[in-house]
């Protein structure tokens, strides 16, 4: 498949560049690992190389699932915008409840502690500060630990001056929890179970509203703000704010004190949600102040323990001359917690222990979300603390088990819960829903549990390994710390690595300690400061576009009905066919198609990432394509030119292009404001991306390209003319102005539209009405598409007033000619002059119309 670029330069580098740039010895051979897995969809081996620590054990289940897990990353990986950065989705699609670009701040800790661990510091940064800086972020909408995920950056990517400068947004935050959520003459913080990201639980069904539940002080909420308090309380001592470093260990303490003496049960040695109010259900009153089943229709039973009863250990909150680690035999005993494919959210003989095969029940089913939290929490308590109810073999099990559940028909995969005894997703992977879900962590259990990399406040590199001393073998290559490269080598018989019998500790390819036994090692790094940019600008993804805006845009020759031209620069990429997020050709007749960027502006560009599909092992003909070639707006001969005619000399040839990876290519630093690739396809064939990046500098921030002036329907204001109406909308807010305001979006959040969802009729109009008549001659329309309830239209038609009647546009032309949702639809005509128009939907079948734009011309 040789590209027909006559001098076009192929670089492969990533432009998710390291922070450890340097090269040091390698103790794994990475290609040989990466091809020893059979389950991968993300196939570009060169990102991994660059930017996950590697590792091996001899339990295939646990390798296995750390690669998965970095691969799964990947699909939830996205850069929302030049000014945002990178972000994750919590769903592998972006669904309405959402905020800016799909984040959920529910996960976030886990994903913040996951990503601390890319070799590339700015993921992680990126998303600690799009938390604060992105309109449309939701960081309270559900509990979680952001400053301490944020610290905990901190220690594997020391950046002082981003910490301190996001000191204030912390402090916001904290007290915008306080504000709603702190009881004072309690001394705790009150949450919902569905807030706290449990929904259905053994309390809240004891409610009125069993979803929701109702305000309770819960043990895992409560120990969030007390880590949040602490992390803020050591970012402020970085920023030299004694105050209030002292401020905030205050509050850390009193809610330490309050957890440990309200929560904890003597009785049965654990910790227990505490309701806020008296609650009753069926007749049975829940009294205010007391614990779980204290009061209420099981009174008195000794269950009740959930898993949210360790997450205090996740932060290392406890005191350890009180008693409490007596609550960890509950988690290794059948009667407890303990599954083949647990723990169990609530121990097993528990009144209201229940197993559905549907979402969202935390009422025995295993939440990966929650295993994660034990694991940190069990991992703390044998580094941290001398106990006697669990030992090392028990925390190598239950990871064990973890990595074990990570299957669907013996393939990796992942959703939001699963059966405790099964290990079967059966309810909870509903279609583009949950899938490959990134809702708990996973790596960072094998690097800080297993391998025992330890962070710290300090220069200090801590080891303390769980792995089993029986275990011949086990390495974690080239982990990112303090801008240092660590690797972690146990070789029993000395035979493996060639780095001699026993634990060796590397720093930048560099022993510096080694014992006999699994034992803590422990050296003082030197100081080191990470690689600074060479130049003042930023380099940016400046085809991405979620913010609805009209450029940048993506339009095309054709594209297949089954999918959406947005995806192409939504941010981030997977290529599995379900659920989609691609554009392919299929159904085209032309041997060749093309795909324009245009940027609305001349750009300076250096780099275009180009993520094809290809189906050939999954039954369908979505292949590669045969050639590509690339052109370029010139804005003096105006007209597009063959990107050989201004690469300045610079030569070179890629002799292949491969699916489920980038194919990178220079640009050669030009500048225009228009791109245009063309795609020869495979002999009856289709081609067909996830994901296409074009990179280039900028200087941040980057303000909005206005959309071309004429579009004689445009109100942002929302009032006034020109106004939109329609003869039936939707009860979820999408209303006809919102078709008017210039913002386009494709994508279910955040809202921006108007549709007739659930209208009787099988057809429906939208008005677009003007102050005084006007004359147009052209429409463009943003069909939405859901893929469900909304759907593009089987037709439309173009009308305008006469002040009599609504007649026909004359002469219309559409492109393309059957309506395509989920991109933009134009339709030309003889022009006409009139205070109002309507588009008229016919319907298509059950479904219903809708746009999320419409533009009116007069060109």
């Amino acid at each position: 498949m040789l590209m027909d670029f006559r001098r076009i330069v192929f670089i492969a580098i990533l432009v998710l560049g390291t922070t450890c740039s340097f090269s040091t010895a390698q103790v794994l051979d990475k290609q040989k690992l990466l091809d020893q897995q059979t389950f991968w969809d993300n196939r570009d081996w060169e990102w991994y190389k660059s930017n996950i620590p590697f590792f091996e054990c001899p339990d295939a289940d646990i390798s296995t699932t750390y690669y998965y897990r970095w691969e799964l990353l990947t699909k939830h990986l996205t850069y929302g915008s030049p000014n945002t950065g990178y972000l994750f989705t919590e769903f592998i699609d972006r669904p309405f409840w959402s905020g800016a670009y799909g984040a959920i701040s529910c996960p976030a800790g886990h994903q913040l502690y996951e990503a601390r661990w890319l070799l590339d510091s700015r993921v992680a940064k990126d998303y600690t500060k799009y938390w604060f800086r992105t309109p449309g972020a939701q960081p309270r909408n559900y509990s979680t630990w952001i400053a301490d995920a944020a610290w905990s950056v901190y220690q594997v990517h020391p950046d002082n001056a981003l910490t301190v400068e996001l000191l204030n947004d912390f402090v916001k935050n904290y007290e915008g929890w306080e504000q709603r959520h702190f009881v004072p003459k309690v001394g705790l913080f009150w949450q919902t179970g569905h807030d706290d990201g449990m929904e259905f639980n053994i309390n809240s069904r004891q409610t009125k509203d069993i979803l929701r539940g109702a305000p309770s002080y819960r043990p895992s909420f409560n120990a969030y703000m007390w880590a949040d308090a602490m992390a803020i309380a050591r970012i402020a001592n970085l920023a030299g704010d004694q105050k209030t470093a002292a401020l905030f260990k205050a509050k850390a303490d009193a809610l330490k004190e309050r957890v440990q003496s309200l929560l904890w049960d003597k009785k049965r040695n654990f910790f227990f949600p505490m309701f806020r109010d008296d609650e009753e259900r069926g007749g049975h009153r829940i009294q205010a102040g007391t614990l779980t089943y204290e009061t209420g229709e099981h009174a008195g039973d000794t269950h009740g323990r959930e898993l949210i009863g360790f997450v205090p250990w996740q932060f290392d909150m406890l005191d350890s001359d009180k008693g409490f680690e007596v609550a960890w035999k509950e988690l290794l005993s059948r009667d407890g917690f303990f599954a083949d494919f647990g723990p169990t959210t609530v121990e097993r003989h528990d009144p209201m222990f229940l197993l559905k095969t549907s979402c969202c029940w935390w009422s025995g089913q295993s939440w990966p979300y929650a295993t994660s939290q034990t694991l940190k929490a069990m991992a703390n308590l044998l580094q941290r603390r001398d106990q006697e109810f669990v030992k090392q073999s028990d925390y190598v099990e239950q990871l064990r088990i973890f990595a074990r559940s990570h299957r669907k028909n013996g393939v990796p995969y992942l959703a939001e819960a699963l059966h405790p005894d099964s290990g079967s997703f059966e309810g909870h992977d509903a279609y583009n829903h949950s899938e490959h879900y990134f809702h708990s962590n996973y790596c960072d259990l094998v690097i800080t549990g297993l391998v025992g990399l330890v962070t710290r406040d300090d220069n200090v590199l801590e080891v303390r390994p769980l792995a089993p001393q029986d275990w011949e073998f086990f390495a974690l290559d080239e982990a990112p710390y303090r801008n240092h490269k660590i690797s972690v080598v146990w070789d029993k018989e000395g035979s493996r690595y060639g780095l001699g019998k026993g634990l060796t500790l590397l720093v930048d390819g560099e022993k510096v300690a080694h014992a006999d036994r699994l034992e803590k090692l422990s050296v003082t790094l030197k100081d080191k400061a990470p690689k600074q940019p060479t130049s003042g600008s930023s380099i940016a993804n400046l085809i991405v576009n979620n913010d609805g805006t009209y450029y940048p845009q993506v339009t095309a020759s054709f594209t297949s009905p089954k999918t959406s031209i947005n995806k192409l620069n939504d941010g981030n990429y997977w290529y599995v066919q379900h659920p989609p997020n691609r554009w392919t050709t299929e159904g085209s007749t032309n041997s060749k198609d093309w795909l324009l960027f245009d940027f609305g502006v001349a750009r300076k560009l250096e780099m275009l990432k180009l993520y094809f599909l290809d189906d050939a092992n999954q039954g369908t003909k979505i292949l590669v394509p045969k050639s590509i070639s690339i052109e370029v707006w010139d804005e003096r001969k105006h007209a597009f030119v063959d990107l050989s005619e201004i690469a300045q000399g610079k030569v070179g040839e890629l002799n292949s292009i491969r699916g489920h990876r980038a194919t990178s290519i220079s640009l050669a630093n030009v500048s225009t404001s228009k791109l245009r690739l063309h795609m020869e396809h495979q002999p009856n064939s289709a081609s067909g991306l996830t994901e296409v990046e074009v990179w280039g500098p900028v200087t941040l921030p980057m303000e909005a390209v206005p959309p071309p002036k004429g579009n004689i329907a445009y109100n942002p204001n929302k009032d006034g003319f020109p106004k939109s109406t329609a003869s039936f909308s939707d009860r979820f807010g999408g209303q006809p102005q919102k078709a008017i305001d210039g913002k386009t979006n494709f994508l279910p959040s955040p809202m921006n539209r108007w549709t007739c969802y659930e209208s009787k009729t099988e057809s429906d109009w939208l008005e677009v009405e003007f102050e005084q008549p006007a004359e147009f001659r052209r429409l463009e329309l943003a069909i939405y598409d859901d893929r469900g309830g909304v759907q593009p239209p089987k037709s439309y038609e173009i009308q305008y007033w006469d002040e009599k009647a609504w007649q026909p546009v004359a002469n219309a032309t559409k492109r393309p000619e059957k309506p395509v949702g989920s991109q933009w639809n134009s339709v030309s005509f003889a022009p006409v002059t009139s205070r109002k128009l309507r588009i008229v939907f016919v319907h298509q079948g059950a479904a219903r119309s809708g746009v999320t734009e419409v533009m009116v011309w007069n060109d």
